[in-house]
């Protein structure tokens, strides 16, 4: 499958916002901002690996069952198939960018295990 992002698409989430910055046949650059005392679902995808790169605030990041603290100018790699998670436990936003590599770009290839805002 193709990627179907592209650059300019955007959306607001309960924990905070994502745009893409750019993106082409099997790659996707998102900026995406977490609010203060939030956090994405525990979720893993099939199709896609991402590699963060934390550019402003402290994140932790839940890596399968590890909990890793990432400050701005760190990074980490996510491979497919692996479960993740970014928190933000502070009172300022967290910012990073996200960078998908894979045949298959697509915002439904989502699986969720834990969702603080009933998503599934």
């Amino acid at each position: 499958m193709p990627n179907l992002y592209k650059r300019g698409d955007k959306d607001t989430r309960p924990w905070g916002t994502w745009e893409v910055l750019e993106s082409g046949a099997n790659f996707c650059v998102k900026k995406i901002v977490v609010n203060p005392n939030q956090k994405l679902s525990l979720q893993l995808h099939h199709f896609r690996n991402e590699h963060w790169i934390i550019v402003k605030g402290e994140a932790l990041i839940t890596l399968e069952e590890h909990e890793l603290f990432k400050n701005a100018g760190e990074n980490v790699f996510i491979p497919a198939n692996t479960k993740h998670r970014i928190q933000n436990n502070s009172s300022s936003s967290i910012e990073f960018i996200e960078v998908q590599t894979g045949d298959n770009l697509d915002e439904n290839d989502i699986i969720r295990f834990e969702d603080i805002y009933g998503r599934v």
